[in-house]
């Protein structure tokens, strides 16, 4: 894919067209993006442009081009903390990528194996790094190392990294592809040159859907109208059915509980939560969860048409919103991110989730 097959984000797409036109690419770059919106398709696109060889950079062969992301032992790979880097998981990556670079952050961890584990950036993956970036590059033009999540990049490796990132050998970029910049360390975001991928819009999202995974059209709307301008939310959605499913029975379930003025019910839905599984699927659930109180204050304000649910969502949906206060979903929505916050943290779940039922019982 080149950069101008990119649906959506013109004005990152062009900026990235004028650093290769011009020969002016930046030592450090941040694409921040929502989970699943493209930051690893548009670097793939802009690195096949910058190197001249769309075949090898988009097949994720190209031997100068390095990608670093978050790992754990697990079933597919055990080795020792001090020992993990991406290189062990670089066949997993691989073919993930070349089959979907939307893949959302839960994808990628399932992909490896890894699913629930808590993932890191380690210090000798720095090392490696550092070892690569000052070799001759193998086909004698740029070098690029590409870093997913730089988020989960622990004290010490950024601190090993920071002088490379801040004078790399000469013709080399680092790309950092995050979705929580904020977290990211200050010594080396600040070393970078930031830029924002916006959601797309549902047209840009069905066409991508369309042109690029080749969904039918019917199926291809449907999926955008949920995605929140995430092409990996809306792959997710048409391959997880009996996911959404599984979401949505607990939420309304929980709704109807807190409804119905029953506690021990409600309560009941903290237990389940904690029991999902691992932390990326509460964590899951609670976007989950906020998406859909987003959708119900939009009904609420007779704005349907533009609140993106699907056919599937709506009698639940509806349903909520003629019961609930007007002031319901905009005052939950902080304590579901809170939450997710909790969760993110390590908390005991069951402690998070009957704290957040709780709450949400005393303000529907």
């Amino acid at each position: 894919m080149t950069l101008k097959e990119i649906i959506g984000n013109r004005d990152v797409v062009s900026a990235l067209e004028g650093m290769v036109r011009e020969g002016r690419v930046p030592h450090a770059m941040m694409l921040y993006e929502n989970d699943g919106c493209g930051a690893m398709a548009v670097t793939l696109a802009f690195l096949s442009e910058l190197f001249g060889s769309e075949r090898k950079v988009s097949g994720l062969m190209h031997p100068d081009v390095h990608y670093v992301y978050p790992v754990a032992s697990g079933t597919k790979v055990n080795e020792k903390v001090d020992k993990l880097r991406a290189e062990l998981f670089l066949g997993y990556w691989r073919d993930l990528m070349k089959a979907n670079p939307y893949a959302l952050e839960p994808e990628i961890c399932e992909a490896f194996g890894i699913a629930g584990k808590q993932t890191v950036i380690n210090n000798a993956e720095a090392k490696e790094i550092l070892e690569t970036i000052y070799l001759t590059p193998v086909e004698g033009g740029w070098k690029a190392v590409v870093v997913y999540l730089p988020e989960k990049m622990n004290a010490s490796a950024a601190n090993r990294l920071l002088k490379a990132v801040e004078e790399p050998p000469e013709k080399t970029v680092f790309i950092m592809i995050t979705h929580a910049p904020e977290k990211v360390l200050q010594t080396i975001s600040s070393r970078c040159q930031a830029m924002r991928l916006n959601p797309l819009s549902r047209e840009e999202v069905a066409l991508t859907l369309e042109s690029r995974f080749g969904e039918s059209a019917t199926d291809a709307v449907s999926a955008a109208r949920s995605a929140g301008g995430s092409v990996g939310v809306a792959l997710r959605y048409l391959s997880g059915k009996e996911e959404f499913e599984e979401s949505m029975g607990i939420f309304t379930g929980l709704m109807e509980a807190v409804d119905s003025k029953d506690l021990v019910s409600a309560l009941s839905f903290a237990d389940t939560l904690a029991g999902l599984g691992s932390r990326e699927k509460q964590k899951a659930f609670c976007k989950f969860a906020a998406e859909c109180l987003r959708k119900i204050f939009m009904i609420q304000q007779d704005l349907l048409q533009i609140a993106g649910v699907t056919p599937e969502e709506e009698e639940a949906l509806a349903g909520i919103a003629s019961r609930c206060k007007k002031s319901f979903p905009r005052q939950a929505i902080p304590y579901i991110d809170k939450a997710a916050l909790m969760i993110d943290r390590n908390v005991a779940q069951r402690i998070v989730f009957s704290d957040l039922v709780g709450k949400l019982f005393s303000i529907y």
